[in-house]
């Protein structure tokens, strides 16, 4: 007689030990020391850590001074360096970084489920997932670190700054592996809504695949030749007349269309550029197909494209579990 598979449990990620803890929301920030050069011009030779880091942040020598002589720059032990602890080669040390100071994103976010495990929220269009670059207060982590006291709090996966939707959060270390696991094993379905014009000769739906590259430090993604890497279902869900407003984004047929975008992978900008190489670049992208400038506190023209709801099978109790937001897409309603 047959006998079910014995329950694996997931694998668990192992957690790094933090010298310090969420402080204000935010992470420690973690330095690792370099190789030591010959003291030559164009290979420094530092003999303490304060060296490395005042060479390295010059524009905060003042205040890492003064972190040092209060004891907020520590070792990967939590030991704290002062000025004279001599500089060692990929040794690790940990401070609080000033953040910068930031324009508000004037729209809030909206709890979908919180438990003892997992919180889920409706991310606003312009509000960054996780601090990034100029965007560190305002992030929606931060913001929910220090609005809900969950100093803990991590993303099981990201959304795109300029994105909307659907974004899972761990309240606790011991179960962030589990989680973030689902999503990096593609055992979670989502599905998007994008508005984008409509082309009347093209065959919907289909599934698109192509190979993405993405170089860091390089803002746009490109599809390259080669191996497919990604893969997304499109499917037209329904049309209408464009307001004058949105007129140049709807094309020759002066249609707009909802669309049902399913990602089978999750490729930087995937969705962005898979709706763009059918040539129905989605409503207000200023990266696909050309890329133009927005200022950082213009608000008033939102990537037309939704993470509207997510679902998997819980790896902790084993039930499914289903999230879905009501947010509506600005030229759509």
């Amino acid at each position: 007689m047959p006998t079910s598979a014995p329950h694996v449990p997931p694998r668990r990620r192992r957690i790094p030990f933090q010298p310090l803890p969420v402080r204000d929301g935010l992470n420690a920030t973690r330095v690792v020391l370099p190789e030591n050069g010959d003291g030559s011009e164009g290979s420094p030779r530092w003999e303490t850590v304060l060296d490395h880091l005042v060479h390295r942040f010059p524009d905060d020598e003042a205040r890492l001074r003064e972190k040092v002589a209060a004891g907020e720059v520590v070792d990967h032990l939590g030991r704290p360096v002062d000025a004279g602890t001599p500089f060692v080669r990929h040794a690790r040390v940990f401070l609080y970084r000033d953040p910068p100071v930031e324009t508000r994103v004037p729209f809030e976010i909206e709890i979908l489920h919180q438990d003892d495990d997992l919180l889920v929220v409706d991310k606003p269009h312009f509000l960054a997932s996780i601090p990034r670059g100029a965007f560190i207060a305002e992030s929606a982590l931060v913001r929910l670190r220090r609005d809900l006291d969950l100093p803990e709090l991590s993303p099981a996966h990201r959304l795109d700054r300029v994105t909307a939707g659907v974004l899972v959060l761990t309240v606790r270390p011991e179960v962030r592996g589990p989680y973030q696991t689902l999503f990096a094993e593609r055992r979670v379905t989502k599905v998007y809504e994008a508005v984008a014009g409509v082309d009347p000769g093209l065959g919907l739906p289909r599934v698109v695949r192509s190979r993405i590259h993405k170089e860091r430090g390089v803002m746009r993604a490109f599809e390259v030749p080669g191996e497919p890497n990604s893969e997304s279902l499109v499917e037209l869900v329904a049309t209408r007349e464009a307001a004058p407003g949105a007129r140049d984004g709807a094309g020759p047929s002066g249609q707009l269309g909802l669309y049902r975008l399913t990602p089978h992978t999750g490729k930087t900008h995937q969705l962005r550029l898979h709706m763009n190489s059918l040539g129905l670049p989605i409503l207000h992208d200023n990266f696909y197909p050309t890329f133009y400038d927005v200022r950082p506190d213009d608000f008033s023209r939102p990537l037309q494209l939704v993470s509207r709801s997510i679902e998997f099978v819980d790896p902790l109790s084993g039930r499914p579990r289903r999230f879905e937001t009501t947010r509506p897409l600005q030229e759509w309603t």
